[in-house]
């Protein structure tokens, strides 16, 4: 690949052409040709930057030579040589006369450089994915992966491509959460690992930009995403579950069949293990399914935003150490430091002696961010009120209204708070696979009823 100007550098002979050679990059030993009668001078990248003439230039990477129309060349007419390349900023230099040979082998070298397979970034394209591999329609699983691959146009430096794959209601970002980031390689392609699905998604991202590990709605152009490409798998897509809706306490409710990794721990979830009962109580159940555990979800279909939630919910004291409760607000769009979290969560995650109740803003790693306290048996009422900057968590022992109630916790948190906004409210009932007392029992949760007050 080379680039080649007129120039009347000092250093070199006044008449003279610059051939710029990528072979050697590093180079700056300048080796020197006759052609006709000029002077021709190659010289490696660093040779070049040395120029006092280029000082100012910048290279890129173009994704499409242009095509330049050619004009015959009069014998006995002067002309000049010199290739216009409109992401460099050229000092004016000095036109070279070229005679007949030396016209014919500036044109050879002009045509090689519009024949080459090398690419200019140019930073008025838009920014766009295109794929060039794409695996085929599956339902997808840990132990199922095909190569993905596809060109990006646009690019500037430092930006990546994070690849998701769908499987069911949910995106997964490819090939693993610990590795989410591809690299563009050459300035245009890339390529990578990817777990299957039946549709999968590439996008074009800024330095720097976080992504969500999954998501519900994958994210759109706009705070650090440049560009977003789908493609459907290969083949014909395998059967779609059909959505699961339940009515419990005046709201519809979708219920879950993708697998999660809810609590770090990886599970699948079956659409027969949330029901409503003829009194209008929600059920949820880990239930045995060939050999493994299948847990239970719902979700609100709509966000509610800033208000109160109530939760009531029947004896609790019957779960197994590893059975997690949970009544909580996520946004299954924002990303993974804002999923405008937050949790009543009932378990004592793996250990008999831990405390079973705790109330949670996440991130729940920040100490501040989580109470933990010891729950009794019997009917509970859990709720939250969430207002701008703050949230206040209560339990109390029995039914709302009911004579008698008293209360277990309350506390208000006042630091982290997420601002409402596309967030909806969950409740799921999940095995905790990483304590030290492992499930051993099916197991089953009543919900008698669940209260919104603005």
């Amino acid at each position: 690949m080379e680039w080649f100007f007129t120039t009347m550098e000092v250093s070199l002979a006044p008449t003279s052409i610059v051939v710029v050679q990528n072979i050697n990059p590093s180079s700056d030993v300048l080796t020197t040709r006759n052609v006709g009668k000029c002077f021709a001078a190659t010289v490696g990248w660093s040779g070049f930057q040395k120029m006092d003439r280029f000082h100012d230039c910048s290279r890129t990477e173009d994704t499409v030579l242009p095509r330049l129309p050619l004009t015959r060349l009069e014998p006995n007419r002067n002309r000049v040589f010199c290739r216009r390349f409109s992401r460099w900023r050229l000092a004016a230099a000095a036109p070279v006369p070229l005679n007949h040979f030396g016209r014919e082998t500036g044109l050879l070298l002009f045509l090689c450089i519009l024949t080459s397979g090398c690419r200019f970034g140019r930073s008025d394209l838009k920014p766009a994915i295109e794929f060039t591999k794409v695996p085929p329609a599956d339902v997808g699983g840990p132990g199922k992966l095909d190569t993905i691959g596809g060109l990006a146009t646009g690019v500037q430096p430092g930006q990546q491509i994070v690849l998701y794959a769908r499987s069911e209601e949910v995106w997964w970002v490819q090939p693993y959460s610990n590795r989410p980031f591809t690299k563009i390689e050459g300035g245009s392609r890339w390529k990578s690992g990817t777990h299957l699905g039946t549709e999968y998604a590439a996008l074009l991202v800024d330095q720097g930009y976080n992504p969500p590990q999954t998501a519900e709605t994958l994210p759109a152009v706009g705070n650090g995403v440049l560009a977003v490409a789908v493609i459907k798998g290969l083949g014909p897509a395998p059967p779609s579950i059909a959505p699961k809706t339940i009515h419990f306490s005046g709201y519809e409710w979708r219920v879950r069949s993708a697998a999660s990794n809810r609590g770090g721990s990886h599970n699948s979830f079956d659409l027969a293990n949330a029901w409503t009962d003829e009194s209008g109580a929600l059920h949820l159940r880990i239930a045995r399914s060939q050999g493994d555990w299948t847990c239970a979800e719902v979700r609100l279909t709509r966000s509610l935003g800033y208000g109160t939630y109530v939760f009531v919910v029947r004896d609790i004291s019957h779960l197994e150490p590893s059975a997690v409760l949970t009544f909580f607000t996520w946004d299954g769009i924002g990303s993974e430091q804002n999923r405008r979290e937050l949790d009543i969560e009932i378990s004592r995650w793996g250990y008999r002696d831990n405390d079973n109740t705790h109330y949670v803003v996440q991130p729940y790693f920040i100490a501040a961010n989580q109470i933990r306290f010891t729950a009794p048996a019997g009917v509970l009422t859990h709720s939250f009120r969430w207002k701008p900057g703050e949230v206040m968590f209560s339990t109390v022992a029995g039914s709302p209204g009911l004579a008698g109630a008293r209360v277990i916790n309350q506390h208000a948190f006042t630091s982290g708070i997420p601002v409402a906004g596309g967030d909806s409210v969950r409740m799921n009932l999940y095995n905790f696979r990483k304590g030290e007392i492992p499930l051993t029992n099916e197991t089953e949760i009543v919900i008698e009823k669940f209260e919104y007050f603005p």
